[in-house]
């Protein structure tokens, strides 16, 4: 495989990053003037649509991976698509996840391995995949997890970590986003450029920042 000389311009890889969170992220990053590998599992319509953007503003700025996080293969495609675009890689941000409810008495093997896949077993194995490639310039990785990998959340035994502040796009009554708000100090829910913020900081712009779990959840932690 061949690598671009991209004139030392920094890339980034943003996992799950076709829509909603993940591609006001990719967003930020692009705005801050980074090469942008989007990945995508299942909203390649997307996740094309969102890399003609980014090309149309900076040619050869995007490019899209499409691969299942679950497949052992993944990791190496994913940082392959970055070497092979733009010649290094600089930020990992590992934003996709699964969710859905797994009960305790009706949870199964399929859902431990999707939700680990995608939560646990792929930020881990990405972030191995793209350390020999840090180790020749300085690199930042910032995985996003949820409040509730702190405060567990009922019926949902196996998602533990998950990746956004949003609500999620199905199951969220009124009332239940009701009685959350009114427990959180700034009375509203988190918004995607709350996250992408927070992502930028870390990567881009806070280099003595190591090891640390920061809340952006408009103080959701202090009524839990």
């Amino acid at each position: 495989m061949t690598s671009k000389d991209n004139g030392g311009v920094p890339a980034a890889i943003v996992t799950g990053a076709a829509r909603r969170i993940g591609a006001v992220i990719a967003a930020r990053l692009h705005q801050r003037g980074l090469n942008v590998v989007i990945h995508c599992r299942g909203s390649r319509r997307e996740a094309d649509a969102l890399a003609a953007g980014f090309n149309e503003t900076r040619a050869g700025s995007a490019r899209v991976v499409q691969v299942d996080l679950a497949d052992h293969a993944a990791p190496g495609q994913i940082v392959g698509a970055a070497l092979e675009a733009f010649g290094r890689v600089d930020v990992l941000v590992n934003n996709a996840s699964a969710f859905y409810p797994t009960p305790v008495d009706e949870a199964t093997q399929a859902h431990w391995d999707e939700l680990m896949a995608s939560n646990l077993k792929a930020p881990f194995f990405l972030s191995q995949a793209c350390a020999p490639h840090f180790s020749e310039r300085s690199g930042a990785i910032v995985n996003l997890v949820d409040i509730h990998a702190l405060v567990p959340m009922q019926r949902h035994a196996i998602y533990c970590q998950a990746k956004a502040i949003l609500w999620p796009e199905h199951d969220q009554s009124p009332e239940a986003e009701a009685d959350i708000l009114g427990r959180t100090p700034l009375k509203r829910p988190g918004r995607p450029g709350d996250i992408a913020g927070a992502v930028a900081f870390l990567a881009l712009d806070a280099p003595y920042i190591t090891g640390q779990v920061l809340a952006v959840d408009g103080g959701r932690l202090l009524n839990m």
